[in-house]
């Protein structure tokens, strides 16, 4: 493995919006807390009752959908994939596809107002594919978890 500088935490969305191709309203990372290169990530999405979604799913009774809350654990663990790459590898630009999920699993709703902590550890990766194991969580309890795969695509 590479050597990787350590990062001054925690990482931003300005520099989140220079390593990940999502734009609002799907860019669904506020922040990266904490990183172990290679190994693990932990970002932070804020939940506001301003997100587009909330509108449709359901009015009068906003949830977040679980699908995005997936979608939020893989754009953490592209993060994890793009922080652990050495400097001279960040200019080149690289785009990982989610592939598959396994073993989805969710547990509480997610609403307006919750802080959605983002756990997303790297199981292992193989020929341009990252396994990660995911967790999300909200006030200490878990409210989502997956398996997922993500494929560096072909351009």
């Amino acid at each position: 493995m590479t050597d990787t500088p350590t990062l001054q935490m925690p990482v931003d969305v300005t520099r989140i919006m220079q390593m990940l191709p999502h734009r609002y309203p799907f860019l669904l990372v506020d922040r990266v807390v904490e990183l172990e290169p290679f190994q693990r990530v932990k970002a932070i999405k804020n939940v506001t009752f301003n997100e587009p979604f909330f509108e449709g799913h359901f009015p009068g009774h906003p949830v977040m959908p679980g699908v995005l809350v997936i979608e939020a654990l893989a754009q953490a663990g592209g993060l994890l994939t793009q922080l652990s790459r050495p400097p001279e590898e960040e200019k080149k630009e690289r785009l990982f596809y989610l592939v598959k999920v396994d073993k989805a699993r969710f547990s509480k709703m997610v609403v307006p107002g919750d802080q959605l902590e983002l756990n997303v550890q790297l199981k292992r990766t193989l020929r341009g594919m990252a396994q990660y194991e995911c967790s999300a969580v909200v006030a200490g309890k878990e409210v989502a978890s997956a398996e997922i795969l993500c494929a560096e695509g072909k351009g």
